[in-house]
């Protein structure tokens, strides 16, 4: 059987308050159709993270995934950069 073509995407970490989930922001810019002026669009997915490793402001990818509970669709596949501790 093949595995269906899953998507990804690239954002922030904006959450991280709850077990083995996080909340992640994804920032596109999209031109408006009638003015041209380019606006920032964002979009906010749970995504599983198992061993609770994302902090926030980490930069992660995440992969489109079976429902694992009512909200989450989505899980970490890896931290691209950790955010910076103060």
């Amino acid at each position: 059987m093949v595995e269906a073509r899953r998507r990804t995407m690239t954002g922030r970490v904006s959450s991280d308050k709850m077990d083995k989930t996080v909340v992640v922001e994804v920032r596109r810019r999209v031109r408006d159709r009638r003015y041209r002026k380019f606006i920032e669009r964002r979009a906010r997915f749970m995504a599983h993270d198992e061993n609770n490793e994302c902090k926030i402001g980490d930069l992660v990818e995440i992969k489109e995934w079976r429902p694992l509970s009512k909200n989450k669709r989505w899980v970490v596949m890896n931290v691209l950069e950790k955010a910076i501790e103060v």
